[in-house]
Order: C-alpha cells, then sequence, then structure tokens
C-alpha cells in the first residue's frame, strides 16, 4: 500500500501542471517518432532490397567462359568457346549442394509480329529448369519442356512488354513471333517483373529453347546442335550427285560431338538451396569443371563464376549504415529530451522543497522521496515515449503515401522505444531525485 501511495502521489504531481507536463515530454515524443519512423523506413528499404536482390537471383550463380591472352593482349571474359552442355551434366552428377543448372544462350534480334517490329532488350534460351533458376513465373499458357529442349521446338515465352509493344496487350499464346525472320510460337506470358536494381525493364524479354536459339538464331547453319540428353550427327555432303566426278568434297560426318562453336553455350546459371551454401557449391563446380575441362593442377581455371553474394553484402551494409547513421541523429534529439527532463525535474525539487520537508517531517524516508521523483520521470517518459510511437508511425505512413518510399512496422523498434524511454527517465530522473531525497527536512521547512 505503501509503494502505491507513492506512485499515486507522483501522478498527481504530474497532473498538477499539464501544460509543463506535456512540454517536458515534447523532447521524448519527437525523438521516439523520428526513431520509430526512421526504423520503419529503414526496414522497408531493406525489405525492398532483398526482393529486388531475390528478385536477381540471390542463391543463384552464373558460370562464364574464361579469357584468352594473345600476344599480350586479353580478349576477355566470353572468348572461349569452352562451356557446354557436358559441363552442366558434370555439374549435376558431382556436385551435391546443386539443385539446377540451365545453359544460357543471349543474342539479339527484330521482333516482327503484323506490321509492328521491336528490338527486345534480351532474347535468352535456357532449358526447362532456367525459369525457377532465374525466378521467372508463368501468368498464362506453359513453360518451355524438356521435350521442347530436345526437340529444339521453335516456342517461346514473351514478357508482358513485348504483350503491349506487339500484341496490342491481346493474348498472344498461339500466335507466331518472327524472330531473326524466324518464326517461332507464342506458348506463354511470363508474370510482369518491372525494372531491376539497374533500371532495366526484366519484363522486355523473350525466352525460348536453348537448343532453337542455338541452331535457328546463332547461325548454326545446317550443322544441328547437341540436344539437352542426345547428339545428332551432320548431314553428309558430296558432289556425287551434281558432277560427273564422283569427288567429295567435304568429309562424311561422324557420330561424334559437332565442332564447339555448334555445341558450346554462353554461360551456365545454378541454383542451390539457400545463400548460405554458395561458398560449398561454388568449390564442388570448381572442381568439376576442372575435372571436366581435364585440367593439370598447374593449370588456372579457363572459366570464371559470380555469385551475387559480393553484391548483396555490399548493398546491405551500406543500407544499414545509412539506417544506423539516422538512427544516430535520432538518439541526439533524444538526449536533448533527457536533458530537458532533466532540467525540469530540478525545477520541480526546487519548487517542492516545502513539501519534501515536510514529508520528510511525518515519516517519509530519503528512499521514498527517491522512489517518487524517479516515478515522476519514468512515467513522462514513458508517456512521452508511447506519443511518441503513434506520431511516429503516422509520420512513416505519411511519407509512404505522399513520397511513395516503402515502410515496414517494427515492433523491435516499438519495444525498444518504450525501454529506452524508461531508461532516459532513469537516467536523466536519478540526479533530481537524489537531490530531492538528500535534503535537510529541516532547511527544506524554512525553505521559502
Amino acid at each position: 500500500m505503501k509503494k502505491l501511495r507513492v506512485i499515486k502521489s507522483a501522478l498527481t504531481a504530474i497532473c498538477r501542471n499539464p501544460t509543463r507536463t506535456f512540454l517536458t515530454t515534447l523532447g521524448i515524443v519527437i525523438g521516439i517518432a523520428a526513431v520509430i519512423a526512421l526504423m520503419e523506413i529503414g526496414n522497408g528499404a531493406q525489405e525492398t532490397l532483398q526482393k529486388n536482390i531475390a528478385a536477381m537471383g540471390v542463391n543463384t550463380m552464373r558460370i562464364f567462359p574464361g579469357t584468352v591472352t594473345r600476344s599480350g593482349v586479353n580478349t576477355g571474359t566470353g572468348a572461349r568457346a569452352n562451356l557446354t552442355m557436358k559441363d552442366a551434366e558434370a555439374i549435376l552428377k558431382n556436385c551435391d549442394h546443386v539443385e539446377a543448372v540451365s545453359p544460357v544462350l543471349w543474342v539479339r534480334g527484330q521482333l516482327i509480329y503484323g506490321g509492328k517490329n521491336w528490338n527486345p532488350y534480351s532474347i535468352n534460351g535456357g532449358n526447362e529448369d532456367f525459369l525457377e533458376i532465374s525466378g521467372w513465373q508463368i501468368e498464362e499458357g506453359e513453360p518451355i519442356s524438356s521435350m521442347h529442349v530436345r526437340r529444339g521446338s521453335k516456342v517461346c515465352l514473351v514478357g508482358s512488354t513485348i504483350v503491349r509493344e506487339l500484341f496490342d496487350g491481346e493474348n498472344p499464346i498461339g500466335k507466331d513471333l518472327r524472330i531473326q525472320n524466324v518464326m517461332f510460337r507464342v506458348i506463354g506470358v511470363l508474370k510482369t517483373k518491372g525494372a531491376n536494381m539497374m533500371g532495366m525493364d526484366q519484363d522486355d524479354c523473350v525466352i525460348a529453347p536453348w537448343t532453337a536459339v542455338k541452331m535457328r538464331l546463332r547461325g548454326a547453319g545446317s550443322s544441328s546442335i547437341v540436344s539437352a540428353n542426345t547428339v545428332t550427327s551432320t548431314t553428309t555432303l558430296s558432289a556425287s550427285s551434281t558432277y560427273t566426278t564422283g569427288v567429295t568434297f567435304y568429309p562424311e560426318a561422324s557420330s561424334t560431338l559437332p565442332p564447339v562453336r555448334f555445341s558450346n553455350v554462353d554461360s551456365l546459371i545454378v541454383s542451390v538451396p539457400s545463400a548460405d551454401m554458395l561458398g560449398i557449391a561454388t568449390e564442388e563446380i570448381i572442381a568439376a569443371l576442372r575435372e571436366s575441362h581435364k585440367l593439370l593442377p598447374e593449370n588456372e581455371d579457363d572459366f570464371r563464376i559470380r555469385t551475387m553474394a559480393e553484391f548483396t553484402d555490399f548493398l546491405t551494409s551500406s543500407t544499414k549504415t545509412t539506417t544506423n547513421l539516422l538512427l544516430c541523429v535520432a538518439f541526439v534529439s533524444l538526449l536533448v529530451g533527457g536533458v530537458g527532463i532533466m532540467n525540469i525535474m530540478l525545477v520541480s525539487v526546487t519548487e517542492r522543497t516545502r513539501e519534501i520537508g515536510l514529508r520528510m517531517a511525518v515519516g517519509a524516508k530519503a528512499r521514498d522521496i527517491l522512489r517518487q521523483f524517479l516515478i515522476e520521470s519514468i512515467v513522462i517518459c514513458i508517456l512521452g515515449g508511447i506519443i511518441g510511437i503513434f506520431v511516429g508511425h503516422g509520420m512513416s505512413v505519411a511519407l509512404a503515401k505522399l513520397m511513395g518510399w516503402p515502410t515496414s512496422i517494427s515492433y523491435a523498434a516499438i519495444i525498444l522505444s518504450v525501454g529506452v524511454s524508461a531508461l532516459v527517465g532513469v537516467i536523466f530522473g536519478y540526479y533530481p531525485a537524489w537531490k530531492a531525497a538528500r535534503l535537510d527536512p529541516i532547511e527544506a521547512l524554512r525553505y521559502e
């Protein structure tokens, strides 16, 4: 009951002068509101960043051919044509931490439908796992299947930008689209992704079986290519049917692999179960490719592996650094609010010196006076913290609507704000409470 009386007395003192109490809590309100608003905006930016990185493939890696140096001149990545489907099969067979592998071919070309033409950002070739690895989903139609890849079927999937520009928003499924003067049947429409982090329109794309892209759009001529599971022999050409001499100008084709320039791919895209396994999967892929390419221990890798890990860490650390910097600024305002509370509490102790002396004269102990003033300080700070939470959330919602910034409620920030408010009350209220508890009752009663 004694503790309840102390709390009641503290609350009565706070309500005695509501205007001063409100002005005292204003610094805490501003500080907590700034913390909440910045935390929610920072969390929203972090979630948006993570979504963008996930869309780009945070748990994927790309394998590119290595470089070639001739006469001191480095020709750059992709100069070698040494990545084939055999490498993809070796990776799937020997790498336990790899989920799927797809070859990637990239070509440029004009799209024509009816009287319209369009130059898309990308025309990619892949296998049946390409969509899942790259994070694409089908909105209408059907995806590319293994049968399409084996047969080199002239089918394709188009993005929403292609649908808008060439088909006027109509359903393109079942229609023929001319790519580099080769007719491809549209079998599906991809779900909209929007622009990536670099500002490129991801929906301005066409995806087809890599075998069809290799054979039809890369100019492989009459030579066939290696499909996903089978190898087809090239056509035998001779002059016996045309010239009476019967001299063979071209040797007969064997059942071996076609030339590298016909069977190689631009790159391989690999997916792993989670981003934490990228390190282990990279080591396994390096070992598998070195064995597949028959590289000696002293030979350098003739391929390059790129992951999103470094890029992800850089962007995440940059966002966290910016958020932490803004939080430091917000905590400075909390510090200013705490100093204001200490000042007002010291004024309150001075004003209530006779009251303190009277309480001590009728039996109140020093710890009771200390507890009373501490409770007043803590209640003022917690009240300011609660008001600041609502104000800060309102600020973040308003900024989200006006500026279009993404926000996300941070329950950890709310709990932390209440705790920080109470801590500010204890830290900045302790000295005035200690000063009040140390007053001499006789001197306090004589105070005018």
